[in-house]
Formats: structure tokens, C-alpha cells, sequence
């Protein structure tokens, strides 16, 4: 994939988790990780994900809905590239772009420009 076509997908793949609803992301991520594993990468409990993912709560506290979003930008790039089981492996295994730790754990921290420079790093370099 050349550049500019990397570029054009990292685009596409922005606005999609830009205008995608909370409800539809909770979705895709849960069904893609799991609710626990998205409960504790957004930092809230997992009936709070299930809440979300139902649509039975209006207001998401901004940071929680940065993480959301940022988790589910980086599993839509990566979903492009890879399987279900390595998105998964990819989210919870150490990464040494990150000082060794998981991506989640990332995400988790609140270091969402790292983990999004570690998502584009990992389908550039395969």
C-alpha cells in the first residue's frame, strides 16, 4: 500500500470513528474484544458498556468517549489489515512502542496519541 493510500485509509477510518454513534462503537469493540476487555480500556464498568452498546444512557463523560473512540479507530484500521484473534492479541500483548506495555494499557492511561502512532506502526510495518 503506498503511502498516500495509507493516508486516505487512516482519513477514512478517522471520520468513520468520528460520526459513528457511541452505541454503534461500543458494539463493533465489544464484539470484537469483549465487553470486560472494553470496560476496562474505557475505564468504566462493564455493565456501563452494556448500557452504552443498548443506548439506554444519553451522556458519556468526554474522557470515557475519547477512549471509546480512540479504541475504536485503531480496531477499524487494524480490521482492514489483520483477523479478529490478532486485533485481540494486538490490544492486550506487550508492545515495545508503547515502553512494553499493552495497548489497552495505553488507552487505559489516557496515552490515545500513542496508541493510535502504534496501530498506524504495526500495519505499516505488518
Amino acid at each position: 500500500m503506498s503511502a498516500t493510500e495509507m493516508r486516505s485509509l487512516v482519513e477514512k477510518v478517522h471520520r468513520e470513528a468520528t460520526v459513528s454513534s457511541v452505541a454503534d462503537a461500543t458494539k463493533f469493540l465489544q464484539d470484537l474484544l469483549s465487553r470486560r476487555l472494553v470496560a476496562y480500556i474505557v475505564g468504566v464498568d462493564a455493565k456501563t458498556i452494556s448500557r452504552w452498546a443498548n443506548q439506554e444512557v444519553e451522556r458519556v463523560r468526554q474522557e470515557s468517549e475519547q477512549r471509546l473512540r480512540t479504541a475504536f479507530e485503531i480496531a477499524l484500521l487494524l480490521t482492514v489489515f489483520d483477523s479478529p484473534p490478532v486485533i485481540r492479541a494486538w490490544f492486550i500483548g506487550l508492545n515495545p512502542q508503547l515502553g512494553d506495555v499493552s495497548p489497552a494499557d495505553a488507552i487505559h492511561e489516557g496515552r490515545l496519541q500513542e496508541a493510535l502512532a502504534a496501530a498506524r506502526a504495526f500495519v505499516i510495518g505488518g
